[in-house]
């Protein structure tokens, strides 16, 4: 709720600046040029044109994300970056249109004013809105609930940081010690200038539900770096950001980057590795590869539909309820290649190589990747992209996570129909199979880029032509 109201404010005073900028540019043009008169352009059909058009560019650079994540001279080289971009882009296209930027014999040159006066007032407008949340976070006023894992100097250090720090936003609820509550004898209330030790290791992600923590800030000495990664796990949702001192990014090399801002250097585990531009890339490309495959493989839905009507009872279509990004559920499709009663009598259980329960249509569906046709429904939806780990049940996810460190890691992306681990690795057939792929899934997590997705999608197509499906 709060990351949408900030994005809100955000979008709003970006409407006000953007439309004030084209408003003023639009009268010294009137002003300078003689040739354009009010009725020829109009004026409320221009600004609001202008407006959509730089709410596109500028979501597209990545404007909108959470202010208090870069700094204001990060954010102001970015608006400079994206309205350049913007304005080059109307400056080749240059094609006579409505809008006064494009009229007149020295159109060129006018788009160059537009852009400077464009540049100043929406800067001017995002340091106004960030000046104006920064008093309300010294106020108080939406802050974060913040937890800092550790009892020794190292954390104490980071608590003195943070409070030196008020416009990050941090709300320190309280400490939390290393060690296991159970192995903790009784003693007096512990805390640091006022702020008590609320928890253990082994009851943080419970604590993180009851207190609707959002921020973990890590400060441990050298003496527990080994527990990092449990630490790591137990702070493993989609709402909540763990970030870390410095000195910790060799263990997880790979997993960080720095973050800072107001002087304070912490490293964000598990950030978002990929660019704006790259996730508006890749749905552009799920939508558009779905899309097609969908339409022209139309004639082979009937034909697959028939044999498998003709091989067994039951409906052509198998809906399964999977566990997608930040633990949403949702009902993948897949056409069926078992009984429909498959696993009546069994429960949940993975599909082994030769399983008796799949048909003899289901086995040639499942060796050829068809059975996984429909899923291209799934990503048209949003609810999978074309690249991604694949997603499973609930009853394995609940299973996999107390068993596997950082499973649940797999969730801070969208599932996909193909990936790194399927790409690379066989089926699932045992927990061990789930341990070895869990590494290919991590991989494609932390190098997660548009180049790796091509990569993957032609690697999938060569499995599939030589058929290295599962049997």
């Amino acid at each position: 709720m709060l990351k949408s109201r900030e994005r809100i404010a955000t979008i709003l005073v970006d409407f006000l600046s953007i439309n004030i900028a084209f408003v003023l540019f639009y009268l010294i043009r009137m002003h300078m040029d003689g040739s354009i008169a009010l009725a020829d352009v109009p004026l409320l059909m221009s600004t609001g044109a202008a407006f959509f058009y730089w709410l596109i560019v500028f979501a597209f650079f990545g404007l909108y994300r959470l202010w208090y994540e870069q700094s204001r001279i990060d954010e102001v080289l970015t608006i400079f970056r994206a309205t350049l971009s913007g304005v080059l882009f109307l400056f080749f296209l240059n094609a006579p249109g409505s809008l006064p930027l494009q009229a007149g014999p020295h159109s060129r040159f006018f788009i160059l004013g537009y852009w400077v006066i464009l540049v100043a007032f929406v800067t001017i407008g995002r340091l106004a809105l960030r000046a104006a949340q920064r008093r309300l976070l010294l106020a108080g006023i939406g802050l974060k609930n913040t937890l800092i894992v550790g009892w020794a100097e190292k954390a104490f250090q980071l608590y003195d940081m943070v409070q030196n720090n008020p416009a990050l936003g941090h709300k320190i609820i309280g400490f939390i010690r290393m060690e296991q509550k159970k192995t903790m004898p009784r003693s007096k209330p512990e805390s640091y200038k006022g702020i008590p030790v609320i928890g253990y290791l082994d009851t943080l992600s419970d604590i993180i539900v009851q207190k609707q923590i959002r921020s973990v800030l890590i400060g441990l000495d050298s003496t527990h770096h080994k527990a990092l990664m449990e630490i790591i796990h137990r702070c493993d949702s989609p709402n909540v950001h763990v970030r870390i001192m410095p000195d910790l990014y060799d263990i997880v090399s790979g997993q960080a980057r720095i973050s800072s801002i107001y002087g304070l250097p912490l490293m964000e585990v598990h950030p978002e590795l990929l660019k704006t531009w790259e996730s508006f890339a890749k749905r552009f490309l799920d939508l558009l590869t779905s899309l097609s495959i969908l339409i022209l493989t139309l004639p082979l839905w009937m034909i697959i539909a028939a044999m498998i009507k003709l091989n067994s009872h039951g409906p052509v279509l198998y809906r399964q309820i999977r566990v997608g990004k930040d633990g949403r559920h949702f009902k993948m499709l897949k056409f069926r290649s078992m009984k429909t009663d498959a696993e009546k009598h069994t429960g949940p259980v993975w599909a082994g190589r030769n399983d008796p329960r799949v048909t003899k249509v289901g086995r040639f569906l499942r060796r050829t990747h068809l059975d996984e046709l429909p899923q291209f429904l799934n990503v048209v939806k949003g609810d999978m992209s074309l690249v991604g780990p694949r997603p499973e049940r609930p009853f394995f996810v609940e299973k996999l996570s107390k068993e596997i460190p950082l499973y649940k890691h797999r969730h801070r992306v969208k599932p996909g129909i193909t990936g790194w681990a399927q790409v690379k690795y066989k089926y699932d057939e045992n927990i061990e199979d789930v341990r070895n792929k869990i590494k290919y899934d991590l991989f494609y997590i932390e190098n997660n880029s548009w180049r790796l997705d091509l990569k993957i999608l032609f690697n999938t197509v060569y499995v599939m032509v030589a058929g290295k499906g599962h049997t």
